[in-house]
């Protein structure tokens, strides 16, 4: 199916709003949720959208949250979501942090007693509407094993970093700190495909192609997926982003993080702080160098990049690139949603009466 970018995106919200979401947090919602889709995330889109009506069900998600900082300095905050969507309390944290880059040359939230924030590009994209650059990152449910462990301690971990330039589109990267997101085996298991090599194990450590190995027992491995491939530095990568999103929020960590309505698990269980955790950053480019200079310059660090010798049959591309040509196309032409995706959309209209009309 092909669902009209805006009909999509007013449907994920009139559903937000039929959970209790406030009309303008629904609104907002629904734009981070389907910026994914339009980007070409699709693991992270309308996907994920009954995964959050069921941690509302399940008494995890504050639809109507009092979001608040309760700790700060000219340049930081912790920010407490009260349970609210990570889709609404990021952009707020990022916000904050944006103001606080205004005054101070650089402003850093750490973020507690959220939920499952999107894709993290759309949140450090936000500094880019103010001429910054922006970092995201977030932990999530421990789903991954670290080198050599059978034990689940971390989350996919995302880094999202958006930069600035001149006449150049601005550089996005943003990826997660393992082989892959579990997003992406969802979408195997929806079309009954098995995994590449080095994305999971199995339950007792071994090499895996199921798609369905956590499910099973088993893992997602961190980027680099063996320690031959290098897996030690994926590990640190998401050690890193669960340390500035949980420890130093005062979320909870490691293998407390609670789940995501994803992997069959729902109740979260044992904790050691408060709800799931985010961090991110906002920093004046003229805080360093005049900011033209710089924007000058990243045109030119782009379009050296883009104009190395590729091999043959490739492309040379920057972080960001792909993403945004499938946005335009995307928004022109309509977005693609599997069927097991359209099944669980009608199934939320009929719960909520909502008119179900995307293309």
């Amino acid at each position: 199916m092909q669902a009209d970018f805006t009909r999509l995106q007013n449907f994920v919200a009139s559903v937000f709003e039929s959970i209790g979401v406030p009309e303008n947090q629904a609104q907002l919602a629904a734009e981070v949720l389907v910026s994914a889709d339009a980007r070409g995330i699709d693991s992270h889109g309308v996907a994920r959208l009954a995964g959050y009506v069921r941690l509302f069900d399940h008494g995890r998600l504050n639809p109507n949250p009092n979001i608040k900082i309760i700790h700060e300095s000219p340049s930081t905050a912790v920010i407490d979501g009260d349970k609210g969507l990570g889709l609404v309390v990021a952009p707020y944290a990022m916000e904050i942090a944006c103001e606080k880059a205004e005054k101070a040359g650089t402003g850093w939230i750490a973020v507690r007693n959220s939920n499952h924030f999107g894709i993290a590009g759309y949140h450090a994209m936000k500094a880019l509407e103010h001429q910054m650059i922006g970092w995201a990152m977030t932990h999530a449910a421990p789903l991954v094993t670290p080198t050599f462990s059978r034990e689940k301690l971390l989350g996919t971990n995302p880094v999202a970093m958006a930069i600035p330039a001149l006449t150049e589109p601005a550089f996005v990267a943003d990826f997660a700190s393992t082989a892959v997101a579990y997003g992406k085996l969802e979408i195997l298991q929806r079309k009954g495909l098995d995994t590449p090599d080095g994305w999971v194990q199995d339950a007792d450590g071994n090499p895996s192609n199921d798609a369905f190995a956590i499910k099973n027992g088993g893992a997602l491995l961190p980027l680099g997926g063996d320690r031959e491939h290098g897996s030690h530095k994926g590990y640190a990568l998401g050690a890193m982003v669960d340390i500035l999103s949980g420890v130093l929020s005062g979320a909870n960590f490691g293998p407390w993080v609670p789940p995501f309505a994803t992997a069959g698990f729902m109740s979260a269980g044992e904790t050691v702080g408060i709800g799931t955790g985010h961090f991110l950053g906002a920093m004046r480019i003229d805080a360093f160098r005049p900011a033209d200079e710089f924007k000058q310059d990243m045109d030119k660090w782009i379009q050296r990049f883009r104009s190395a010798q590729a091999v043959e049959g490739k492309q040379v591309i920057i972080p960001g690139d792909p993403e945004r040509e499938l946005e335009v196309e995307r928004k022109a032409h309509g977005i693609p949603l599997l069927e097991p995706v359209v099944a669980d959309l009608q199934s939320l209209a009929n719960r909520f009466n909502v008119p179900f009309i995307l293309a």
